[in-house]
């Protein structure tokens, strides 16, 4: 009965990828794997593994003990590399190219030292995918979290800062005042900072700023609990840093500058 249950087909399992294939470079990823060998014009072939580990003078290589008969100039291969236009080389132990093959296809075919052709053929085996060029969206939300470059010496002077502000997440409109003591802004603790009055914004109370630092142009505020969001000055304004989504303002009280700010349109945390 075992010998009638297990009488059909048993359908060959495709070896896994290689180890470190998918975070190979994107010259190498998209060769790693499995890939048969064959000398054109003739019934020989192997199956050969290039993989993504370095090995000798190139990367790591295998193929079946078999693949000596079948084929006896790979017997002198012991690795391989990535050739110029997107080809590769199987070299021997010096790393001198003993078949140097470019793409034809959705394989590669060239040459050997014995003067015979070869076929390096994909089959079905599994392949790495290429990677994804990141979207618009993608590109603009990295851009978005670079930090900001800041000139020290175009930044406002550090006996300006002390004062009274007014935060906005979105413009025109005022949140919170802030009050900012004086006191050493470049120490560890920095110098004081407090809400002047009450403050129904959500998220700058559990904030809770008690401290800021100012130091090579940025403001940092201090939060109760020790952490802290930087600030960077532009168009008359503080602005978080990165650029966020929610904005949030943060422009001086003094009448002047305070409608500047609010007028400018910018973001500033």
């Amino acid at each position: 009965m075992a010998g009638v249950l297990f009488a059909g087909p048993v359908q060959a399992q495709k070896p896994p990828l290689p180890k470190g294939a998918e975070t190979a470079p994107d010259t190498v990823r998209p060769l790693i794997g499995a890939w048969n060998l064959e000398q054109v014009g003739a019934a020989r072939q192997c199956t050969i593994t290039l993989g993504a580990e370095q090995f000798g003078q190139g990367r790591q290589l295998r193929f079946p003990a078999t693949c000596r008969r079948a084929l006896p100039i790979i017997g002198q291969i012991v690795s391989w590399s990535v050739a110029e236009g997107g080809g590769l080389r199987l070299n021997d132990e010096a790393g001198k190219a003993v078949i140097t093959l470019s793409k034809s296809g959705a394989g590669l075919n060239g040459k050997g030292a014995d003067g015979q052709d070869y076929l390096l053929d994909p089959k079905d085996h599994p392949r790495s995918a290429r990677p994804v060029p990141p979207s618009a969206a993608e590109r603009a939300a990295t851009a978005a979290a670079r930090p900001t470059v800041v000139d020290p010496a175009g930044a406002p002077a550090p006996d300006s800062l002390p004062g009274r502000y007014v935060t906005m997440r979105q413009q025109n409109r005022e949140g919170c005042r802030l009050i900012l003591a004086a006191g050493p802004a470049n120490s560890p603790g920095g110098a004081p900072a407090r809400f002047d009055g009450r403050c129904d914004d959500t998220g700058l109370t559990i904030f809770d700023p008690v401290g800021w630092r100012y130091t090579a142009g940025r403001l940092s505020l201090v939060a109760r609990k020790g952490h802290s969001v930087d600030l960077v000055f532009e168009n008359g304004q503080w602005r978080k840093d990165p650029r966020s989504a929610h904005r949030c303002c943060c422009a001086s009280s003094r009448r002047s500058r305070c409608q500047t700010a609010i007028r400018s349109g910018s973001s500033a945390s």
